[in-house]
């Protein structure tokens, strides 16, 4: 990333943070040649990377109220859910001082009364229970080693779904190395009714499991899809035709 300035520059005990720019994107990092989150300035709720683009689908198949992010990163979540959907209430769980000070300082975080940023571990927030139950619980805990491996143990999972509504989803963000991890599969399905996935082709497996099986055509969530796009400023489509039920 020589080519961008950086703005920020901090470290704690889980390893640097750094957020780059280049006048058009900004960038936070956790390791060199990494990218945690990437925002543009002109349209920062238009998703950059394509996990998180495809965490999206979720909104075809609830109309989220309440909403729970474990790993803020950047925010870009926050940003796209904020809006596009009217309304809606979302909390996000956050490890790192730094990472949630660098995404307020720098990522024109939305703020108000509908946004709650929580500092603490977010498998021992859900542990101990949220709240109020959500809609939709995502998540995206990675750190500069990669992804969290406490996401794929049964007790997460398990407390993941006490915590959702019984119309409820979760959308999880992982290595696409789980892709073949048979017992984690058995352990969503233990939970949820609906477990689908899909490769998003950049080494991530990005995984969707409802409380209750969709009751929407394929044609009709098409459709869907092609109006939510035109909101999120990115095709979801794209994704759609990529997740397969498990």
């Amino acid at each position: 990333m020589s080519q961008h300035n950086l703005l920020y520059d901090a470290a704690d005990e889980f390893g640097p943070i750094r957020v780059f720019d280049d006048g058009q994107y900004r960038i936070l990092s956790f390791a060199d040649g990494d990218e945690q989150s990437r925002i543009r300035l002109s349209t920062p709720h238009v998703l950059q990377h394509e996990y998180t683009q495809a965490m999206m689908l979720a909104l075809l198949f609830c109309q989220p109220k309440r909403v729970c992010i474990l790993g803020l990163g950047g925010g870009t979540l926050i940003h796209a859910l904020y809006h596009a959907v009217p309304s809606v209430q979302i909390s996000a769980v956050e490890l790192r001082a730094d990472v949630l000070d660098a995404a307020e300082l720098f990522f024109k975080l939305p703020r108000g009364k509908r946004i709650q940023l929580t500092l603490d571990n977010a498998i021992d927030h859900v542990e101990q229970g949220l709240d109020k139950k959500v809609d939709l619980l995502m998540t995206d805990i990675y750190n500069t080693h990669g992804m969290d491996i406490h996401v794929l143990a049964p007790s997460f999972i398990e407390n993941c779904a006490k915590n959702i509504k019984e119309t409820g989803w979760l959308v999880l963000n992982c290595w696409i190395d789980q892709k073949h991890n048979d017992d984690f599969t058995q352990c969503l399905k233990e939970h949820f009714r609906s477990v689908s996935a899909l490769d998003t082709g950049s080494g991530n497996w990005v995984i969707l499991a409802g409380k209750q099986k969709p009751d929407h055509t394929a044609k009709e969530l098409k459709t869907m899809a092609q109006k939510l796009s035109n909101t999120l400023g990115f095709s979801l489509n794209k994704w759609l035709t990529r997740l397969t039920e498990l």
